[in-house]
């Protein structure tokens, strides 16, 4: 059985409600495309093709999911897992108040870039198992995660490079710890 596949019947045991649904034919999904466009005055422009997204116990994929390569597949499940773990824990009217509330909706999002620092440190875990611990060091990845929280990918969720250059640098020394490896310095850190 394919990796991802095993991992989604695990989501399935831990989530029975845990449904996958394409964006491109979800009339949900393209509403929020719509609306994300407008009020990021259209830089948000790949939250279909290129962005997966959990609300309730469903995760919306872009139409290449199943085109990804299982490791790949993987490491997103698990990053998303974060989301329905946080959704059990907080409730969904919490949840959805910290994702899209304090301080702001956008610009200021800090219960957004908590949530997504959760997750995201989770992303670079299952990196350094699936793919290895220089595919989690790769500064490729690390300027695509910091690019998320100030960008307009999340909506400028948290503007802050250097502060979310430090939250990933000390990700990624607690990551190196677990794994017993020799820390190393991440090239292209924003200090």
């Amino acid at each position: 059985m394919d990796p991802s596949e095993q991992f989604v019947a695990e989501l399935a045991h831990e989530f029975p409600k845990f449904r996958i649904v394409e964006k491109d034919t979800d009339f949900l999904s393209q509403s929020i495309d719509i609306a994300l466009k407008i009020v990021t005055l259209g830089r948000q422009r790949s939250y279909l093709d290129g962005y997966y997204t959990v609300l309730g116990y469903t995760l919306y994929v872009p139409p290449g999911w199943a085109r990804a390569s299982p490791v790949d597949r993987v490491i997103t499940l698990r990053h998303e897992r974060i989301h329905l773990r946080q959704r059990e824990r907080y409730g969904f009217p919490l949840m959805a108040f910290l994702y899209l509330v304090p301080f702001f909706p956008l610009g200021l999002a800090y219960g957004r870039a908590r949530l997504e620092w959760e997750a995201y440190e989770e992303t670079l875990i299952a990196t350094a198992e699936l793919a290895g611990l220089d595919a989690a060091r790769s500064p490729a990845l690390r300027a695509r995660i910091v690019g998320r929280f100030v960008g307009p990918d999340y909506g400028w969720m948290w503007p802050f490079p250097k502060q979310v250059g430090r939250w990933y640098d000390a990700a990624m020394v607690r990551l190196e710890r677990k794994l017993g490896a020799t820390p190393a310095a991440t090239p292209g850190a924003v200090t």
